[in-house]
């Protein structure tokens, strides 16, 4: 499914330049779940941005699919993350003042869909990550993991291919992390691609591979 071939990438300009990524080449299949590891600096969250088409490669090839996503433009991004990426994040970014149901709506309302369809899809998002009875509660009414949960949920709404994940226990106990974790087992036994940076061994072991990072490069994968 996801193709990376010789991807560098740099920060800066001219003699002030600093390589991030380095000649990486990966691949993911269709179905995968994968973790990427590494020291501050390795280079792991650059390269989830830009599997997460949130960052431009300088150099290489990148392949989802039949689709060569180095040659699209912002828009033509846009519309393939709309369509075939979900996002969860440490932070949760759910926004303050709306419930948890309106926080999932949000990526139909984005993609143009009509309410009724939206709240319809909403609920049954909400029900999957057992927060059918937290459907009317903002964020602050939430434990950190329920907040998680929507995150989840929102990132599931558009049905994706490919789940997107940085650092989602990092701001929860071990025991609510763990859960999370089982959690998206489940979500890749149905078939979801995760593809998630964690700097946790005992995170990352709920991985199929674990990739590790050094220096820009990919030292090693390691299958579970």
């Amino acid at each position: 499914m996801i193709e990376l071939i010789n991807v560098s990438k740099a920060y800066g300009s001219d003699e002030l330049s600093v390589p991030v990524l380095k000649d990486v080449c990966l691949s993911i299949p269709k179905g995968d779940f994968i973790a990427i590891m590494g020291p501050s600096g390795s280079g792991k969250s650059t390269l989830l941005n830009i599997i997460g088409c949130l960052d431009s490669l300088d150099a290489g090839v990148y392949q989802l699919g039949r689709q060569r996503v180095d040659l699209l433009d912002e828009d033509e991004l846009t519309q393939l993350r709309l369509r075939h990426m979900g996002f969860v994040f440490q932070m949760f970014n759910l926004i303050p003042r709306f419930n948890a149901l309106r926080n999932v709506e949000l990526p139909m309302i984005y993609a143009g869909m009509q309410p009724q369809q939206r709240i319809q899809k909403a609920v049954a998002a909400l029900s999957r990550v057992g927060l059918q009875d937290r459907l009317n509660h903002i964020p602050a009414k939430l434990s950190g993991g329920q907040q998680q949960r929507v995150a989840i949920a929102r990132a599931l709404v558009n049905d994706p291919d490919i789940i997107i994940a940085d650092e989602p226990t990092g701001s929860l106990d071990t025991k609510t992390g763990h859960e999370i974790m089982k959690l998206f087992q489940t979500l890749n036994r149905h078939g979801k691609t995760i593809v998630m940076v964690t700097h946790e061994d005992n995170i990352a072991a709920y991985a199929q591979r674990v990739a590790h990072m050094r220096d820009g490069v990919i030292t090693d994968i390691v299958r579970h």
